[in-house]
């Protein structure tokens, strides 16, 4: 008997690529916290960038998938890069010093601002209990926010940097993938992202300015660089893949396992740990984002249960 495309067996294979994503996606923030020993942030965050668009541009040529950009997507994807570069340079200066789990808890903040903006922007439905589950949410990033505060000062902040450019980015890339393959997609924002990145880069060769200015690192630092890229390219490539074998409301759940991940690398590597006040809000985001996917399941299940639409929000 064959599987179905709802079967157990059918989806294994998505379940198994996102698996990998949680734990090579922080990978890629352990290769950035041990290349910012040495090197600056924006040269880390532009290596992501040039290594990527490095490892893409083949696999676009052996899948097929267009190099070039047409006009009309020039405008979204360049904006789509320009999200991403402050996303990563606002995480790679946050994971400098702060443990891994704690800037990531963060981040998850994410989706809560994601739903906002997808109802003011799509006119997305949110109900009283997802606005709960926000403010719960909420709460958890105090709770790891306030020691972080104590102990890093305003980089501690850096993360909802992270988060609030991440939600921009994906709303972007919900609008671009009706008419962009998602490896094309990768490959040209990657370009997009170095040609921005590089010059100023180059710009930045003895300005004085920190988290800026370039070094040439040694070859450690050479093999931390690449693999912030080549993490960066393998993560995304999974979760791509992953989202062709198993529906999102099955999958969304587990990218919580990032943060256990993040947590096991962090405490193995550089012996950080959150402590209990952060754990508590770790707690908290993953419980609230959690109930978040139980809540759009509920709803996407709705008009079939009833045979109608959704009569308000949730």
């Amino acid at each position: 008997m064959t599987a179905t495309a709802d079967s157990p067996d059918s989806i294994l294979p998505g379940i198994a690529l996102m698996l990998g994503f949680c734990v090579t996606a922080p990978m890629l923030d352990v290769c950035a916290k041990l290349a910012a020993d040495a090197q600056s942030t924006g040269q880390i965050t532009t290596a992501r960038f040039v290594v990527q668009a490095v490892l893409m541009a083949p696999l676009c040529l052996a899948l097929g998938e267009p190099l070039a950009i047409r006009r009309r997507d020039l405008g979204p994807i360049a904006l789509r890069a320009v999200l991403l570069i402050v996303s990563t340079f606002c995480f790679v200066g946050a994971v400098a010093v702060m443990p891994i789990a704690d800037a990531l808890a963060i981040v998850f903040v994410m989706p809560f601002l994601l739903m906002y903006l997808a109802h003011a922007i799509f006119g997305d439905v949110v109900g009283p209990r997802r606005i709960a589950a926000s403010g719960v949410a909420f709460i958890g990033v105090l709770l790891v926010i306030q020691p972080s505060l104590a102990a890093f000062g305003l980089v501690a902040l850096l993360p909802l940097g992270t988060a609030v450019t991440f939600a921009g980015y994906m709303l972007v890339t919900r609008g671009l993938s009706r008419r962009v393959r998602p490896v094309a997609m990768q490959f040209q924002t990657a370009l997009i992202a170095s040609l921005i990145c590089l010059p100023v880069l180059w710009a930045a060769q003895g300005s004085g300015i920190e988290v800026l200015e370039p070094v040439m690192p040694d070859a450690l630092g050479w093999l931390w660089l690449a693999g912030v890229g080549g993490f960066a390219a393998l993560s995304h490539l999974m979760m791509t893949y992953a989202l062709r074998f198993a529906p999102s409301a099955t999958l969304a759940p587990l990218q919580y396992l990032e943060i256990v991940t993040a947590t096991l690398l962090g405490l193995l590597i550089f012996d950080d740990f959150p402590d209990r006040m952060a754990l508590a809000g770790i707690v908290v985001i993953v419980g609230a984002g959690l109930y978040l996917i139980h809540r759009e399941r509920v709803t996407a299940r709705r008009p079939i249960a009833t045979g109608s639409p959704p009569t308000g929000p949730v």
